[in-house]
């Protein structure tokens, strides 16, 4: 008796963890910050291009855009995801971007779903903020 007892709660064990794991893959690893209530439009000029590595084939792109009434630092998402979708960006382009604006590290942020230059439009994310690069990311170290 001891031992089914011990077989049915090492199994209910095994199947919990599983459950555990498949769930956080499914979310990602960091709570998402997209919010599909404080989407915006902004319009500006690219003041700088950063690119952020995060170690082992990880790695972003943010612009610092300068708008009529700030300056906002702006996520656009993994780099080789942007570098597929040809996006080409430098200083002194004119870009509209819509996308959440949210706080990271005590100051605000638009995390991009959508950029538009004078000749083309990147889409980053769905309409519900989910990132477009989800899925075909993960087998490259993808971002969540």
């Amino acid at each position: 008796m001891k031992k089914v007892l011990f077989v049915l709660i090492s199994l209910l064990a095994l199947v919990s963890l599983f459950v555990v794991v498949g769930f956080t893959q499914a979310r990602g690893q960091f709570p998402r910050m997209y919010d599909t209530k404080t989407v915006e439009t902004v319009v500006g000029e690219i003041v700088s291009i950063t690119q952020v590595s995060r170690g082992q084939g990880q790695g972003g792109m943010h612009f610092d855009l300068k708008t009529d009434k700030e300056t906002i630092a702006v996520h656009l998402g993994p780099t080789w995801y942007l570098n597929e979708q040809g996006l080409k960006l430098e200083a002194k382009d004119k870009v509209e971007v819509k996308g959440s604006r949210v706080t990271l590290n005590n100051k605000a942020v638009i995390l991009a779903a959508e950029v538009k230059m004078t000749d083309k439009i990147i889409k980053l994310r769905d309409e519900n903020g989910l990132p477009l690069w989800r899925g075909s990311g993960r087998r490259r170290g993808c971002c969540p």
